[in-house]
């Protein structure tokens, strides 16, 4: 029988080899109720022509709660109709029929995996694809300069696979330059072939559609992906039935400006948009898995969606007998307090790189400088009984490298300053600043050595987006670090300051290779990247391969711890536990009548004194 179905797969047609691999689909991908839901969906939502039942680019978008204000739909229908074509995709853009709807929300929702046993690199090159247009004057660059950079190439006449448009073509190009074309693309279609080869086809098919799926010439419009990520944003905090109108609130207004403040950040991680069009595909394949590698996960849940249907009542029992169910608790909302730096918007920016599961409606404000106070002993209270990971967040405005000024503390800061001093990072005209770290271990105060691990993330939110991930070079991860210190404050990716004994030998603030730094006062901060040095305690830039340096004054800070209410509980245990002792310090009485004789004997034992806070005696 093997052999049969062999022998029927090297001779069917490609519709019957497309139904063939939707009904594999079909059958692995989904749960029988989702699938009956699937199939009653598309029946309520499709249009016919004849025999063929298809969807509409305005049924999807309306399905789906895309918000007009985005103007999003057409990307999100170029996408869908290029997907639907898998693994065919020289057919693309194709008519949404069911056989194609099935390859679309197993793609979309990463089910696929079910059928096809490869990565998320080859998904990512595939939505790359479903959302790039065509520039030929671009692929001849490519194909004359093979080495040379991206972001050098001119920008040519722009076609798109979107219906509507015609696909421009290869034209008369020779066999030799689409052998080329494969020998380019051959390594990186692993989910093309192993569909193919999930058909058990002749290599006929696989060489054909290795030749569509060049990414040769191919870029995404700066203007769709800002569309895209603004919807992105919007879905990411989304479980699998929860409606995207729910959030109606956060395209409206301010909240949109915020929206699209936070998505300009994003894109500026891909390219500069004042002086190109477009994104290519070495720019999305090098900058989407440091800096954005949950990024498209917040797809899956709006095309899931499909899986659910209205029409579906669980309330009844077999026989018309109601059965009672559990009313929908109402969710929590996604952030529970209110800071000046982290709003729903950074909210959804963090999920892109940090899993949502430990950030939506698991955050909860520690310390806020604007109500606890600037002070690193205010800093300490709030935060360091916090046993699980932690937030930190940093916002500031750039100070102006023109001003040379040394008066004031701003002086003294940048006296303790190496001398060398970097460019910019960012475009001048953004200036607002935004840092952070995410910190998997509790907070101690520093003397020698730093506190954290190579699970720690180091970050910048604004003006643009990057992602430094902890390295192994050292381990000068985090420093806490207080006075006698010659350099006292906080600090990420740089070793700790020296002791006063040592101070003549070291009078200048050590700035590691990438490394963030705060004064004790928590007016001024520093982020250095040297990209010479390929990196410390955190890797350099993916996206900007140079040397740059960011001096701001600090604005806010925000600590966020990471849990729910087993975390607060250890900290409000801690917390009460801390101020018993005090207390108990504080009455203690010994009995001898004499109260600087019981000082005495409660400094010699070590629980009051010069290193010990024990209040008063009185």
């Amino acid at each position: 029988m093997g052999q049969t179905s062999s022998h029927e797969a090297h001779n069917a047609s490609k519709a019957e080899l497309t139904a063939h691999l939707a009904d594999k689909f079909a059958r692995r991908c989904y749960e029988p109720l989702e699938l009956y839901s699937f199939k009653d969906n598309f029946k309520s939502l499709c249009d016919s022509e004849g025999d063929v039942r298809y969807l509409k680019e305005d049924t999807v978008a309306r399905f789906l709660e895309l918000p007009d204000i985005l103007a999003v739909s057409p990307v999100i229908f170029q996408m869908v109709s290029f997907i639907g074509a898998f693994p065919f995709l020289q057919d693309a853009p194709v008519i949404l029929g069911w056989e194609n709807m099935i390859m679309v929300v197993a793609i979309m929702t990463e089910r696929y995996t079910k059928v096809l046993n490869k990565g998320a690199a080859n998904r990512r090159k595939l939505l790359f694809k479903s959302l790039a247009v065509y520039d030929r004057k671009l692929s001849e660059i490519q194909n004359k300069t093979p080495a040379s950079s991206d972001s050098d190439s001119a920008p040519g006449q722009v076609r798109s696979h979107a219906p509507g448009f015609a696909i421009d073509q290869a034209g008369d190009d020779s066999n030799d330059g689409h052998m080329n074309d494969y020998s380019y693309d051959e390594e990186d279609d692993d989910l093309v072939m192993a569909a193919l080869d999930s058909l058990d086809i002749d290599e006929a098919f696989k060489t054909g559609d290795s030749h569509a799926a060049t990414t040769r010439g191919a870029m995404i419009p700066a203007d769709n992906f800002r569309r895209l990520i603004m919807l992105l944003l919007l879905t990411s905090p989304l479980g699998p039935q929860e409606s995207l109108s729910t959030y109606a609130d956060r395209v409206t207004g301010a909240h949109l400006d915020t929206l699209r403040a936070t998505a300009e950040n994003v894109l500026s991680a891909f390219i500069n948009v004042e002086k190109f069009p477009g994104i290519t595909f070495a720019q999305f394949q090098e900058t989407l898995p440091v800096n954005f590698p949950f990024l498209f996960n917040a797809l899956n849940p709006i095309f899931e969606h499909f899986l659910f249907s209205k029409n579906l009542d669980l309330s009844k029992r077999q026989g018309g007998v109601a059965s009672t169910l559990p009313a929908t608790l109402a969710l929590p909302p996604l952030l529970q307090d209110k800071g000046q730096i982290l709003n729903l918007d950074v909210l959804s920016q963090l999920s892109f790189f940090i899993d949502g599961n430990d950030l939506f409606r698991r955050l909860r404000l520690l310390y806020s400088g604007a109500d606890a106070g600037y002070s690193m002993g205010s800093f300490e209270t709030k935060v360091f009984n916090w046993r699980a990971p932690t937030l930190f967040l940093v916002s500031g405005t750039r100070l102006d490298p023109t001003d040379q000024s040394r008066r004031g503390s701003k002086g003294v800061f940048y006296d303790s300053l190496p001398p060398q001093r970097f460019p910019n990072g960012s475009s001048p005209d953004r200036d607002r600043m935004v840092f952070g770290v995410l910190v998997r271990q509790p907070w101690r105060v520093t003397s020698r050595e730093c506190f954290g691990a190579d699970d720690m993330i180091l970050f910048q939110l604004a003006p643009t987006h990057d992602v430094f991930r902890a390295s192994s070079v050292n381990k000068n991860y985090a420093a806490f670090t207080k006075p006698p210190a010659m350099h006292p404050g906080i600090s990420f990716g740089s070793s700790p300051p020296p002791s006063t004994s040592s101070a003549r030998h070291a009078p200048l603030r050590n700035l590691g290779p990438v490394s963030l730094v705060l004064d004790s006062s928590f007016e001024f901060g520093v982020f250095h990247h040297d990209h010479m040095s390929r990196g410390g305690a955190f890797a350099g830039s993916a996206s900007r391969k140079f040397d740059f340096q960011e001096r701001f004054s600090i604005d806010d800070i925000e600590v966020w711890g990471c849990g729910g209410d087993e975390e607060a509980k250890m900290q409000r245990e801690r917390w009460e536990w801390e101020a018993r002792e005090a207390e108990a310090r504080r009455r203690v009485n010994l009995g001898t009548g004499d109260i600087e004789a019981d000082r005495a004997l409660l400094e010699m034992a070590g629980l009051i004194g010069s290193n010990r806070s024990g209040g008063s005696m009185a």
